[in-house]
């Protein structure tokens, strides 16, 4: 590797089992803390613990975060293409961004959670249905984006989330400014040097597109971080679930964040072959 890109840790503020000022007293506390980036996602029911517990509409949220923070990015780690047209979802998107004044992250995957799909009526499909529906949108995406008035205060980044090796990370190279994945650091490493095969067929540099990855609370820095760090990873997310969320664990990852940024360690953008 040439170099590496700064690191980046956001927090995923997961909007479960809390009631709404408890996520808002969150999301504060992460700014206050010093996250880069702070996210939701966009379910309609809680992935774990209790199913029918409390729960909250991502996007309606992330316009309230919008107001309530002045400094961190913001943005749904992901946003399901499947549940909004796509027009829709980019004027959404755009409107968010000028509420932030600039600080919205797109972030987009295929779909996964059954019972959303079944619940609100969308057709749950296939993972191949699904996948071909995001390949659709992604254009039509940038091309309203391109036709909004206003536009769009800054070039939205746009993240895809998922590891597909023969179309996920094909859309990733064509569209994307960050690539999120999952698995262990083996899994991202081999995923990320497929991703930089399809970016030299897409005629794209694989040091554009940002790598990112989720940690579980429990993991510490000096467990993992330098080994993300080899893995050509920046992004670091930490995922944390009501009714409280403890932030301990994401501010020794902020910690760590700072010791490696001022350590001189950062030259420039990562080549991730």
């Amino acid at each position: 590797m040439s170099g590496f890109r700064p690191v980046r840790i956001g927090i995923q503020v997961q909007p479960q089992h809390a009631d709404y000022p408890e996520i808002r007293r969150a999301v504060a506390a992460a700014e206050e803390a010093g996250a880069d980036v702070v996210f939701n996602w966009d379910h309609f029911f809680p992935l774990y613990g209790e199913p029918d517990g409390l729960h909250f509409e991502c996007w309606t949220m992330l316009g309230a975060w919008a107001e309530a923070t002045s400094r961190v990015e913001i943005g749904a780690l992901v946003t399901c293409n499947g549940y909004r047209n796509p027009e829709l979802l980019a004027d959404m998107a755009r409107t968010v961004d000028h509420i932030s004044g600039g600080r919205l992250i797109l972030g987009l995957g295929a779909g996964w959670f059954q019972r959303d799909y079944d619940e609100y009526g969308y057709e749950f499909g296939t993972p191949g249905s699904r996948l071909a529906d995001l390949e659709r949108s992604l254009p039509r995406i940038e091309s309203r984006w391109a036709a909004l008035n206003p536009a769009p205060l800054r070039d939205i980044p746009v993240l895809i989330g998922g590891g597909g090796e023969r179309k996920t990370l094909r859309y990733t190279a064509r569209h994307a400014d960050i690539w999120h994945g999952f698995g262990d650091v083996a899994t991202i490493t081999r995923k990320s040097a497929i991703l930089d095969e399809w970016c030299v067929g897409e005629g794209r540099d694989p040091a554009a597109i940002e790598r990112s990855t989720g940690v579980q609370p429990g993991t510490g820095p000096d467990e993992l971080g330098p080994a993300l760090r080899g893995a050509g990873v920046s992004l670091i997310t930490i995922g944390l679930t009501g009714p409280r969320y403890d932030l301990s664990a994401a501010r020794d990852w902020l910690a760590w964040r700072d010791e490696v940024n001022s350590a001189g360690e950062v030259t420039g953008a990562v080549s991730n072959s």
